[in-house]
């Protein structure tokens, strides 16, 4: 019986028994995988670029598209409209210019279904309890905040977050 007990040899053998390791395998399949990405190249770059030309294409079709009714609407718009959407910004502005004691006047007076002119023309009396109900408010305001605050840090935390964004 005859012993091969060279291991370069064997090693030789299963190398060539690998199909991966086989130098003929290994050069089709190179030359199978640039031939191919030359095919893939050739025929999708063109393909993908026309697309995304169209694409493109439409898509600044539609902003003009856009722009021009924004355009039309914008010259025929009623004045009316435009006013009542000015004034309405004008009132919101108004409001929040207010202090949080202006505020809570103007909300208390409403409640009660009076104006600024009617508590003008009442009793010095009758003035100062709209005074003190209207600090008394506030101060109720700025416990629940201070209270809002010392029960939950980490709520208060988040909430102030949210705010911020």
């Amino acid at each position: 019986m005859l012993v091969n007990n060279n291991t370069q040899a064997m090693s030789t053998v299963q190398q060539i028994k690998r199909p991966d390791m086989d130098p003929a395998n290994a050069a089709a399949s190179t030359l199978y995988s640039g031939a191919l990405q030359a095919v893939q190249q050739s025929v999708t770059v063109p393909t993908a670029q026309k697309d995304l030309d169209k694409a493109t294409g439409r898509i600044d079709e539609a902003f003009a598209k856009t722009r021009v009714q924004l355009q039309t609407t914008a010259s025929s718009v009623d004045t009316p409209a435009t006013n009542a959407a000015s004034g309405t910004r004008s009132e919101f502005t108004d409001y929040m210019s207010k202090t949080p004691a202006e505020r809570i006047r103007e909300q208390l007076l409403k409640e009660q279904g009076l104006t600024e002119a009617a508590v003008q023309n009442m009793s010095q009396q009758q003035q100062d309890a709209i005074s003190k109900q209207v600090a008394e408010r506030l101060k109720q305001q700025q416990e629940q905040q201070v209270a809002a605050k010392t029960t939950d840090p980490q709520a208060q935390a988040v909430k102030e977050t949210l705010a911020a964004i």
